[in-house]
Parts: structure tokens; C-alpha cells; sequence
């Protein structure tokens, strides 16, 4: 007879071992593992970089400065002032040099104005010097005229009238200067005088002299050579030779010189001949 099949139970390797199965946890209580191991796996990580950053810094040497003492923040402070000052001085030397120039340009035309001015000033006091000279001669001519009103001129001896005018104009150009008797600078009486003497006439120093000599001619009849004088005869107070054609030389005064000028438009008192 065959024998009843026994059922085998097959078991596992693990079967005598105590299950490792841990026993199933509340909700709360895996919550709170889970919130363990994440505070620690942080506390890991950031004890990690500490370490890792100690381990990369340098190691340095901490110096300690001096502390600043009174006498020293004294110092930086009277250096600041100084600078400032410093700073404050250039700025008013700067001011003071463009000042200073622009005072320079204005003294300098001043200046040129001033030297303007005294000339013209200067001019206008030699002319009333003239002037006042030669109204001072006319009167010495007038008072001399009694102790010289017989003096009469020689007869020349040689000469001719072309020889008197090409001396006038040969003066044509000079100055006039009251009391002058050439070469280079005349009055009216010492041109005539002047001129005549190169033909052997001596004639009287002075204009009213001048005018009683030789032969009264009308004005009329006029020739080259003869002496014109304005004022009255024995009192003229300016003479100069006649040249032809309307026209007479003579030592007008100091703003014109010795000069040729028409008779039309300065006529003159009356005429003598000597030649």
C-alpha cells in the first residue's frame, strides 16, 4: 500500500530568523525622522564648508596701527590748514597778476593818450608863442621906424633882379623864425634883405625900413623884382618880392615857412623899386 503523501512546507533560509521587518510606523513618527536626518545631513553640509573655507584662507598677520595721538591730529590738522591756505594764496596771486595786467594795458593807453594829448598841446603852444613874437616884432618895427626913417638904400653897384629871385627860391621851403637871419630859417625883413645883397643892395634890416626905400611904385604897375609891403609906408609890418604872374615869395610865418603864394589872395599895401 502505498504511503499517504506528507505535504511539505517549504520554508524560507530566513524563515528561523526573527523577521526584519520593522514594524509599521505613524505618520507622525516618520514626519519627524525625516525632519532628523534633514537637520543633520545641514548641520553635515555647512560644518563641510566651514571646514573648506578655514582650509582655503590664507593665514595672515593682523597688524595693529598706532593709535592717533594728540600731538599728531594736531600735526594733520595744522597740514590741512596749510594746504588750504596754500591753495587760497595761489588763487590770490593769480587774481592779483590778472589784475595787475589788465591795469598795465589800461596805463599804457592812458599813456598814449597823454603823449597825444601833450602833443597837441605842445603845438598849440609854440604857435601862440609865434604869434606873440611875431606881434612883439611888428611893435619894435613900428618904434624904430623914427630914428630909421632916413636911411636910404645904395644903388647897386652890379646884379639883376633874376640873380634875387633865384635866391628866394632857392629859401622856398624853409622855416620862419622871428628875429632869424638864414641859412636855413628867416623872417620876412632878413629874406628881403637877404636876397637883395646878392646884388650888392643893402637894405634895412626891418619891414617899416623896407618899405621907404627906393621908388614907390603903383601896385598897378607892378614888376618882377620890386619889394611889396603890407601896412602903411614907414609902419608895414610884412613885406616879400614880387615873381610875376599874380604871384609874390616871402617868410609868410611859422605854420607855412618860406613860400610862394598869389597876391589875389593876400593884396598887399604898396610896392617899391630898388633895381
Amino acid at each position: 500500500m502505498e504511503e499517504p503523501l506528507v505535504p511539505v512546507v517549504l520554508m524560507s533560509h530566513t524563515a528561523h530568523i526573527r523577521s526584519h521587518r520593522k514594524p509599521r510606523r505613524t505618520a507622525s513618527t516618520t514626519v519627524a525622522m525625516r525632519a532628523g536626518v534633514a537637520g543633520g545631513v545641514l548641520s553635515m553640509a555647512a560644518a563641510g564648508a566651514s571646514a573648506t573655507a578655514n582650509a582655503a584662507e590664507p593665514v595672515t598677520q593682523t597688524i595693529e596701527l598706532p593709535t592717533l595721538t594728540g600731538d599728531l591730529a594736531d600735526q594733520l590738522a595744522q597740514s590741512a590748514d596749510a594746504t588750504q591756505l596754500a591753495a587760497a594764496n595761489y588763487e590770490l596771486d593769480a587774481e592779483r597778476d590778472a589784475a595787475a595786467a589788465a591795469a598795465a594795458k589800461e596805463a599804457k593807453k592812458d599813456l598814449a593818450e597823454a603823449k597825444k594829448k601833450a602833443e597837441a598841446k605842445k603845438k598849440a603852444e609854440e604857435a601862440r608863442r609865434a604869434a606873440a613874437e611875431a606881434a612883439a616884432s611888428r611893435s619894435t618895427e613900428r618904434a624904430t621906424l623914427s630914428a630909421s626913417a632916413s636911411t636910404s638904400v645904395s644903388a647897386p653897384a652890379s646884379g639883376s633882379v633874376a640873380t634875387v629871385i633865384s635866391f628866394l627860391k632857392a629859401q622856398v621851403g624853409d622855416a620862419y623864425v622871428m628875429g632869424a637871419t638864414g641859412p636855413n630859417a628867416w623872417d620876412c625883413s632878413s629874406l628881403v634883405q637877404a636876397a637883395f645883397k646878392q646884388v650888392g643892395v643893402d637894405l634895412p634890416r626891418v619891414s617899416q625900413d623896407q618899405s621907404m626905400v627906393g621908388t614907390d611904385i603903383p601896385l598897378s604897375q607892378i614888376q618882377v623884382g620890386d619889394i611889396l609891403y603890407w601896412g602903411g609906408k614907414g609902419s608895414a609890418y610884412h613885406v616879400g618880392v614880387y615873381i610875376g604872374n599874380g604871384q609874390y615869395l616871402d617868410a609868410a610865418n611859422p605854420s607855412k615857412g618860406v613860400v610862394i603864394q598869389d597876391l589875389s589872395g593876400y593884396p598887399a599895401s604898396g610896392a617899391v623899386r630898388v633895381l
